[in-house]
């Protein structure tokens, strides 16, 4: 099984109603990752990326083909069923942070080890924050913390099942540059300690360079792709 793809898309369609009828977000999406690998979904505005994430990770039903990640077709499952599957092998890292308010750093990131009935699942969190230099602020808040700290809590959050799969989506779209750097130095970091598999969207060409290959999607269509050799 190790030769097998951390993710398989086959001809992904996304429609959705609107009032003005029908709309073609995904027209045909096909794209195999390997396992280990880091790749960059770039595109403009409007061109379907945070909507394949969003099919990817089972937040929004396709309306064609079939989705595999780590040879489970994932396209099969009923809701509950898949649930428990994003728990086991999916990290998820949005924009906006998505941490619960009333829980501390460390029960943030404890929640899915929880959810997954890991053994010590606040010590494994005391060490996913101390991988993120966030030691000194287990015991905070989210409004207590700056914009680059609560992502840093998404991301030790995010790794601490160690997922099949890591998908991020403009993590550093609400940071200043400096904290935006800080954070995606990271994120390959985390990615390289753990190997996960990583798929990111972003706007930034420089973040996209860092990954293995780069994946261009535009009218819900892959365009192009390049690998980092290719690129360089």
């Amino acid at each position: 099984m190790s030769d097998t793809p951390a993710l398989r898309l086959n001809d992904i369609h996304l429609k959705l109603a609107s009032q003005g009828g029908d709309v073609n977000i995904l027209k045909g999406i096909n794209l195999e990752i390997g396992r280990g690998e880091t790749v960059a979904i770039v595109g403009p505005s409007g061109s379907g990326k945070s909507s394949m994430m969003m099919v990817i990770a089972g937040l929004e039903r396709s309306t064609g083909g079939t989705i595999e990640i780590a040879g489970q077709d994932v396209t099969t499952l009923s809701e509950d069923q898949l649930a428990l599957f994003r728990r086991d092998h999916i990290g998820i890292v949005f924009q906006d942070f998505h941490l619960i308010p009333t829980m501390t750093a460390l029960e943030n990131v404890a929640v899915p080890l929880e959810f997954a009935n890991a053994e010590n699942p606040f010590d494994q969190a005391r060490t996913q924050l101390d991988a993120v230099g966030l030691s000194h602020r287990l015991d905070h808040y989210p409004s207590q913390l700056s914009g680059g700290e609560q992502q840093r809590v998404a991301l030790a959050r995010a790794f601490a099942p160690n997922p099949t799969l890591l998908l991020a989506d403009e993590p550093t779209g609400n940071l200043d540059g400096k904290t935006g750097a800080m954070v995606m130095d990271l994120l390959f970091n985390r990615h390289n300690a753990q190997n996960n598999t990583l798929l990111l969207i972003t706007h930034d060409p420089k973040l996209a360079e860092q990954c293995d290959r780069i994946v261009e999607v535009k009218d819900g269509l892959i365009q192009n792709q390049t690998t980092r050799a290719a690129a360089s």
